[in-house]
């Protein structure tokens, strides 16, 4: 049975309405994460945990109605097109909210306070993290092909700051061993914050195929290349 662009268009609305509100609940939960480290806030961590369960609820809803639109409808051309990059984004929103829930749980591991070091660059990565992740976010709502493709290659700095952050905190580990705990959480923290950049990239380039029907990968050089 072919679709009528009526019947077509309101079921499409409804799936980029389901997808933004998944991405921007999995945009608060890596917010209230981190914000769990920094505050020691039992109620943050809670949140995150909970919202969690709403993230997969969303995606599996999300998933039955990309599925149900194809067989339905039998979408072709520019119409499975964004079909399919909806379901590329909601298996990254659920892995967002995975990470999400990651570093709620380091951040109820990491014990009394002080932390081995600052949290002012994990802020940092934190905030470009999630900054990738509303600029692709809007980049989504606006069908904006341009404002996804500037947005790949973006988590260079999120790579360095985690490769940063990484050494820095092994160093701690080897110079303070009764800091090892702390320290391990932390950088699970940051791998977990490099992820959420990936997705956000992955993201983009799903715009990308919804819009154009590509999936750019940055060039990336090599050092001494």
């Amino acid at each position: 049975m072919t679709h009528t662009y009526s019947q077509f268009d309101t079921e499409l609305q409804r799936l980029r309405s389901a997808t933004i509100a998944m991405a921007e609940l999995a945009l608060r939960q890596v917010e209230r994460a981190v914000d769990a480290i920094v505050t020691e806030d039992p109620a943050r961590i809670a949140q995150v945990l909970a919202d969690e369960k709403e993230v997969n609820r969303m995606h599996l809803e999300t998933d039955l109605l990309c599925n149900r639109m194809i067989a339905k409808m039998q979408p072709i051309a520019a119409d499975l097109r964004e079909i399919l990059a909806a379901l590329h984004m909601n298996n990254d929103l659920e892995r967002v909210g995975d990470e999400a829930k990651k570093i709620a749980k380091k951040a109820r591991d990491l014990g009394p306070r002080p932390l081995p070091i600052g949290t002012a660059r994990i802020e940092q990565m934190a905030g470009l993290a999630c900054e990738m992740l509303r600029l692709a976010i809007d980049a989504y709502r606006r069908q904006d092909a341009d404002a996804a493709r500037a947005l790949i290659g973006r988590d260079d700095e999120v790579d360095d700051l985690r490769d940063e952050l990484t050494r820095e905190l092994v160093s701690v580990m080897a110079d303070a061993p009764g800091g090892i705990s702390q320290g391990l959480a932390l950088i699970f923290v940051v791998q977990s914050l490099e992820r959420v950049g990936d997705h956000a990239t992955n993201l983009a380039e799903s715009v990308l195929l919804a819009v154009e029907g590509s999936r750019e990968k940055p060039a990336k050089v090599k050092a001494g290349g």
